[in-house]
């Protein structure tokens, strides 16, 4: 298949400035190139066969994920550990690694108090930012540049660089090279002024419905990265808007496909796809995500499976308690909330201080819980059972 002209490179010229702070070779000027994407919102993008059969697959794959929701109707819970995941994931891509414990951890002291663990905080601003993508999909009316730089916001918030939080760039950026200029960069995204037509530009992309919903979340992700408009967290939103285009075309409810979680685990294959779409081979770049998406879904049944057979064998041990006991209905809602205390319980059932302290308790005589504190007051726990679970999942179920 031939390339799509997807956009055209400028050459600029980076000024000379002795004053600047940095080796000798910084201050220097030099030639370098933009690369200018060009508008989609009315682009056709035809595809080769190996390409096709990728996104029929993973349309099949989605279309069965979606299937299962009423299935996991019990196990809502269970959709927050996958967005966790993902969250991580999308994270750990852009340097951010996070443990599943260590996330669970600050997550509950982020509901005290505010977290001291900066980078824990980050990636808690990730898996809002999920949350927040995936509720615009789920919105009727049109998407709106507004909602994009509402993600990015979501996003780092509570971060070092809440500053610069929904705020489009207004000077040059570019990946790869050094960090004083472009000259040499990997990659350098379009002027600023580019960055607002472009971006409006993909909102009307993202409202079409002629396109396989794979297709389009595929696009959408890589025309924004190519835009790149943000000084800092482009790849953390791109990856949260691809949820709000399958949610918009039904593809996904509220139980979403993993999807970084597979693009991490072979970055040279996503960051080559990515490179592939912005020179026009459209047909590699949707191969490659339509495969990751199909594995995604794959992940996350059985992770779904895995968590399921684990709450199973939590029942066994504490006898098969009643539906409407705060000791069961604690154990749904661990996957959601696996670091708790009592407060969080009641929160949780509405159940009494006497009836939550007492089932979390029973949890930790059955080897279900593990106190992380000693104090008789104030007491927390933690399921580490399926931390570690979804660890594993993380480390080795993404591997070819």
């Amino acid at each position: 298949m031939p390339p799509i002209p997807l956009g055209h490179h400028e050459p600029r010229v980076w000024p000379a400035d002795p004053s600047a702070y940095g080796p000798r070779r910084v201050k220097r000027g030099g030639r370098y190139e933009v690369f200018v994407p060009a508008a989609i919102a009315k682009c056709s993008f035809p595809l080769d066969d190996a390409a096709g059969a990728a996104i029929a697959d993973a349309a099949k794959a989605l279309g069965r994920l979606t299937g299962s929701q009423s299935r996991l109707a019990s196990l809502d819970a269970l959709t927050h550990a996958i967005l966790r995941s993902e969250s991580m994931a999308s994270s750990r891509i852009e340097g951010l690694a996070v443990s599943p414990k260590r996330l669970a951890r600050a997550a509950y002291a982020q509901r005290v108090r505010p977290t001291g663990d900066r980078r824990a905080a980050e990636v808690l601003g990730n898996v809002a930012a999920m949350d927040r993508a995936i509720e615009l999909g789920a919105r009727s009316g049109r998407l709106t540049v507004a909602d994009v730089l509402d993600v990015h916001r979501t996003l780092l918030h509570h971060t070092d660089d809440a500053k610069i939080a929904g705020v489009l760039r207004d000077t040059q950026n570019w990946i790869g090279g050094n960090d004083y200029n472009p000259i040499g960069a990997d990659y350098v995204p379009p002027p600023p002024e580019h960055v607002v037509p472009l971006l409006e530009d993909l909102c009307r992309f993202i409202e079409r419905d002629d396109l396989a919903a794979i297709v389009q979340a595929a696009i959408a992700h890589a025309q924004f990265e190519n835009v790149h408009p943000f000084a800092d967290g482009n790849g953390r939103t791109g990856r949260a808007l691809v949820y709000t285009v399958l949610r918009r075309r039904g593809e996904v409810a509220s139980f979403i496909p993993p999807v970084s979680v597979v693009l991490g685990a072979e970055p040279k294959a996503y960051v080559g796809g990515l490179g592939a779409y912005s020179r026009g081979a459209v047909s590699v770049w949707c191969e490659r995500f339509a495969t990751a998406a199909t594995r995604a879904v794959e992940l996350a049944e059985r992770m779904a499976a895995a968590i399921e057979d684990l709450e199973g064998r939590w029942l066994e041990r504490l006898g098969s308690p009643r539906s409407d006991a705060a000791v069961r209905q604690i154990l749904g809602e661990l996957p959601a909330q696996p670091v708790i205390d009592v407060a969080a319980g009641q929160q949780l059932t509405g159940k009494s201080h006497v009836a939550v302290g007492g089932a979390l308790r029973q949890l930790e005589a059955a080897g279900v819980l593990q106190p992380l504190n000693e104090r008789r007051w104030g007491r927390v726990w933690e399921c580490a059972e399926l931390l570690d679970l979804v660890a594993s999942f993380e480390r080795g179920l993404v591997t070819p």
